[in-house]
């Protein structure tokens, strides 16, 4: 008797447009300061190829914000998308903004939004008090936990806020998964497409959008994990750029004063060939990209050990990133 395994709900998911789009869209991208912004206007076609949503993506990518000084980089690239998205979208000195901060702030990689949100400037209350300096914002701000906690959806906590503030904007912060360990703790998204929560890791919950809440949403995500198999795909991929490399230059003279393990190869212009792929890993050699991760995807999803992975540092990350982008939105909401 032939068994099968239905592995038609099994794929890699990422909730990065980016990572789906590859040149099947206009991309347009500016390099400044290590910094990298990709801005794609999706048409309605060009999404449903890549099960995303009409609309405006902005993909920022950096190296890291552990220091100051590049910190301080990402988040003026930040304010500065963002406020132009807002201004493109008709944001006024009037508007009120509803910011919400998704996620779990008990599960350090999901905690982005909720960590995010206590370091917001709110001023809604004082609009209600009295009059405000005009350099402030009508402001709100929610953290409306995951459902596991609440027994809401979260849409429909949102929405009762929704009715109460009629905010003329929703700014949604969230925890995203990539299919990329390059882009884990190192891109930020910013789309007006709204979000759907806890897709990257097949746990849908109800899409919060303009479509669904009536006002229009913004979504600003970093993506804060990865499943087993895009580590292990991307192990393969850079093993065979670590053997062409290595193959190529161990003659070379220059090679060797270099010590051992200290070359970056992935910053180095190299391609594996077909030969060398072949030659290193034999049969799994003749397999592409795509074909090596749906071997993964077969191989360990059934099982059980798609693990969804962050890394070490999550917590120090954690608390950077959402303090960064807490400053920007102060920074695009108010007038600092």
């Amino acid at each position: 008797m032939k068994h099968e395994i239905d592995l038609s709900n099994y794929e890699i998911r990422t909730d990065l447009a980016i990572d789906e789009a590859g040149n099947q869209s206009k991309q347009e991208r500016i390099l400044e300061d290590n910094i990298t912004v990709t801005k794609m206007i999706l048409s309605k076609e060009e999404a449903n190829v890549i099960d995303k949503k009409k609309g405006s993506y902005v993909t920022i990518k950096f190296l890291d914000i552990k220091y100051t000084q590049n910190r301080q980089k990402v988040e003026a690239a930040v304010v500065k998308q963002l406020r132009q998205l807002l201004e493109e979208m008709g944001m006024t000195k009037n508007s009120v903004i509803l910011v919400v901060g998704l996620g779990n702030d008990k599960s350090t990689p999901d905690a982005l939004g909720p960590l995010a949100i206590e370091e917001v400037i709110v001023t809604r209350h004082l609009y209600e008090i009295g009059d405000v300096d005009p350099r402030f914002r009508n402001v709100a701000a929610i953290s409306p936990g995951v459902m596991g906690e609440t027994g809401i959806e979260t849409i429909a906590v949102i929405k009762g806020v929704v009715d109460e503030v009629k905010p003329d904007f929703i700014l949604v912060i969230d925890a995203l998964k990539s299919s990329s360990i390059s882009r884990v703790n190192k891109t930020i998204q910013i789309t007006d497409t709204g979000i759907h929560p806890g897709s990257g890791v097949g746990n849908k919950r109800k899409e919060i959008s303009k479509e669904t809440i009536g006002v229009p949403v913004i979504a600003i995500g970093i993506p804060t994990v990865v499943d087993l198999v895009t580590v292990v795909s991307d192990t393969v991929k850079f093993m065979h750029q670590h053997f062409s490399y290595t193959k190529s230059n161990h003659k070379k003279p220059s090679s060797k004063l270099v010590v051992s393990g200290t070359v970056n190869y992935l910053e180095k212009e190299v391609t594996a060939s077909p030969e060398d792929k072949v030659e290193l890993l034999g049969l799994l050699g003749y397999l592409t990209e795509e074909e090596l991760k749906q071997l993964f995807i077969e191989v360990l999803t059934p099982v059980g050990y798609n693990l969804i992975v962050t890394p070490k540092e999550i917590d120090f990350l954690i608390k950077k990133q959402s303090q960064m982008l807490a400053s920007s939105l102060n920074q695009v909401l108010h007038q600092l």
